[in-house]
């Protein structure tokens, strides 16, 4: 049965596609991507005789006929996207006609564009005791309407580091949203095609970012991050996962473990699986009556 393949290639370097990916792509007879946004390296790794098709210029009806058609011959669909294809990669409604037609699909996922940008940067988003959240967010242009509610002002509210897709071309309105609440000096990071030959990364704040992305004549193809967590300040606190005065499943309080190998093991065990061992030697003991097992 043919199935299509929804496979994110990641931010762009073509060593951040995954084996899955790669390995689909080779064997697919038919590779359909989303034009200058997927590295041709990837789309060479297709089959030297695979129908191969830039979907840049197709519209969705024509799309889903190509796949379509591949469906009836019986032939896997490589539809490689950039990124991820969980974010912002449109095919919620391609899926709606695969599933109107019984088309099998399945998604392989990818890299996504904030991961590669903060790894670039060589920042954590989750910073504790600054923000321990991350918004995945655009705004709207000349692209669909945002649903009620998602307004950056309201996302601003709480703190949380901002990953802004597809809105560099409406950072006027994005300083004056986020201004009220993050204040001027908020950093703000752009970065144009990440992990591409030709990346570059704007560093600014909200008060000046506009006009340093304007400088650097980037239009198209960029990610805004915004937040405290961005900062250069080293004074947070160390989160609780190492902490050796809150211990967890895997790192018990050194009294408990050290009971636990006097007990023989049993007290480093979480509580509900120590009930279970104590029960289980309470069952083998033998009853009145009973006779004992051999020891021969």
């Amino acid at each position: 049965m043919s199935v299509v393949h929804f496979i994110g290639a990641g931010p762009g370097a073509p060593d951040l596609v995954t084996l899955r990916a790669l390995r689909i792509i080779r064997r697919a007879p038919v590779c359909l991507y989303a034009g200058s946004l997927v590295p041709p390296e990837v789309i060479a790794e297709a089959p030297s005789n695979a129908r191969v098709l830039d979907t840049a210029s197709m519209t969705l009806d024509e799309i889903h006929a190509e796949i379509r058609a591949a469906h009836e011959r019986g032939e896997d669909v490589a539809r490689v996207h950039s990124g991820d294809p969980s974010l912002y990669g449109a095919i919620a409604e391609q899926i709606r006609r695969l599933e109107a037609d019984a088309i099998p699909y399945e998604i392989v996922p990818g890299v996504p564009a904030f991961a590669a940008m903060a790894a670039r940067l060589g920042r954590e988003l989750t910073v504790p005791g600054v923000s321990q959240s991350v918004v995945l967010t655009r705004t709207a242009m000349k692209s669909t309407a945002m649903p009620e509610g998602e307004a950056l002002a309201n996302f601003a509210r709480t703190g949380a580091t901002l990953a802004i897709h597809l809105s560099i071309r409406n950072l006027r309105h994005i300083e004056r949203e986020l201004i009220p609440h993050y204040g001027a000096d908020c950093p703000v990071i752009v970065g144009y095609r990440i992990s591409w030959p030709d990346e570059k990364i704007i560093r600014g704040t909200l008060a000046d970012i506009r006009d340093k992305v304007r400088a650097a004549r980037i239009t198209r193809t960029a990610l805004i991050l915004v937040g405290p967590a961005l900062g250069e300040d080293t004074a947070f606190p160390d989160s609780a996962l190492y902490d050796p005065a809150k211990p967890h499943l895997l790192r018990p309080r050194r009294g408990l473990a050290a009971e636990g190998a006097a007990q023989g093991g049993s007290a480093s065990l979480p509580r509900n699986q120590r009930d279970r061992h104590r029960a289980a030697g309470r069952s083998a003991r033998p009853r009145d009556g009973e006779a004992r097992p051999s020891r021969r």
